[in-house]
């Protein structure tokens, strides 16, 4: 399970092609909330897409890192049940 990189109280693994994300709880009420991740090409056209079908984001896309090779962009939103959902694409390094 190769390491891929973290942030504060977060680490990021590749389980052969499957980003694995594990976060220390913020508090003791941590009910343990995970994600799921989709890799798109482009992730402002995916954005405009599925706001067009009625998906309403936390944020719009923006890094979350940087790396060497490319930046991570990401974009969050909610399932009908709340459940956290995420694009990301990897966009080569200028």
């Amino acid at each position: 399970m190769p390491f891929q990189f973290a942030f504060p109280g977060m680490a990021f693994f590749d389980l052969d092609g499957v980003r694995l994300m594990l976060v220390e709880p913020e508090g003791r009420a941590f009910g343990g909330e995970s994600a799921i991740y989709y890799r798109v090409a482009d992730i402002g056209q995916a954005v405009t897409i599925l706001e067009a079908r009625g998906v309403t984001f936390d944020d719009q896309p923006h890094v979350v890192h940087r790396d060497p090779a490319y930046d991570l962009w990401m974009a969050f939103f909610r399932d009908p049940d709340g459940n956290v959902l995420a694009l990301m694409s990897e966009v080569p390094a200028a």
